[in-house]
């Protein structure tokens, strides 16, 4: 089977500004079908890389594809997504790393993982509870994260302080909804990770 990694087209600059930088790692995980690979193609300032393939009979048994938001799902990341972008300042450069939303997939979830300095959990309103998985193995890792609830056209529209209690988030875990099809709404959710990331690690800008 080819999952020989992809490229996205992208005009913008592909050359990290000149200056000292901090890079950063960043997860951006979720269930299947949330919109992990959209949002980092939305963000990312270089071609991206994902290894995506074409779901199989043996696949679908395992995923649970009932959702009417993933009964036309014909393809799944079975290793990574990857994209770069530098933050507006030139300070702070995030490695975007797109992880599978399959727990099968764990083994290679888990080295995608190290070193990361957060992570960006994606969760449909439709499909809440299927994200719990998802942040108990960040949780795990002790690895801080901000929750954005990305839109879907057919999704409830709950006010942010009542996902905040289906999720049971802890008061300072950062909440936002984003479009991952647009880049400020994206970015906006990325910003305020990094900033809890960082704050979370004792790291400041020096």
């Amino acid at each position: 089977m080819d999952s020989s990694p992809s490229a996205s087209p992208d005009p913008r600059p592909v050359y990290l500004p000149e200056g000292d930088h901090q890079r950063v790692k960043i997860l951006v995980a979720g269930p299947l079908g949330v919109g992990k690979t959209t949002a980092i193609r939305t963000l990312s300032q270089i071609p991206t890389l994902h290894t995506d393939e074409v779901m199989t009979d043996a696949a679908a048994g395992a995923d649970d594809l009932s959702f009417v938001g993933l009964r036309d799902k014909t393809t799944t990341t079975v290793a990574i997504d990857f994209g770069r972008l530098t933050l507006p300042g030139d300070r702070v450069v995030l490695y975007l790393y797109g992880t599978p939303g399959q727990r099968r997939f764990l083994p290679l979830w888990e080295g995608i993982a190290f070193g990361a300095l957060g992570a960006l959990v994606l969760v449909d309103t439709r499909r809440l509870d299927e994200s719990f998985e998802v942040m108990d193995l960040i949780e795990e890792r002790g690895l801080p994260y901000a929750v954005a609830v990305n839109t879907f056209p057919d999704s409830p529209d709950y006010d942010l302080e009542i996902v905040r209690k289906k999720l049971d988030l802890a008061p300072d875990t950062p909440l936002v909804t984003c479009d991952a099809r647009e880049m400020d709404s994206s970015l906006n959710s990325l910003i305020a990770l990094t900033a809890h990331s960082i704050a979370s690690a004792g790291v400041g800008a020096s």
